[in-house]
């Protein structure tokens, strides 16, 4: 994992990984590949070839996979909301010091 808070906050907190519509995956596995993180854990022998194992290794507001991905099934939560979530920790933990 790349650091354990995100503008001081704790990166478990932060609901930040990519979503991916396997339904409509033909695994090409280029998001796979590109991920330095060890997002994704790759799977021998079954239907889902890979899945999000790390979820908390992805950087916040990263979206670098979802670029590489030809077919555009690789969505975000909105970073917008999770602008805002982050500030409103950010604050409780403040005020709880």
């Amino acid at each position: 994992m790349s650091e354990s808070t995100f503008m001081g906050v704790p990166r478990e907190k932060i609901d930040w990984s990519p979503r991916i519509e396997f339904d409509k995956c033909n695994y090409c596995m280029e998001c796979v590949e590109f991920c330095p993180h060890n997002v994704f854990e790759l799977r021998e022998n079954e239907e889902q070839k890979f899945v999000i194992k790390n979820p908390n290794n992805c950087v916040v507001f990263c979206r670098a996979c979802s670029k590489t991905c030809g077919l555009d099934i690789i969505d975000f939560p909105n970073k917008g909301e999770t602008t805002k979530y982050i500030k409103k920790i950010r604050k409780e933990l403040e005020e709880n010091e």
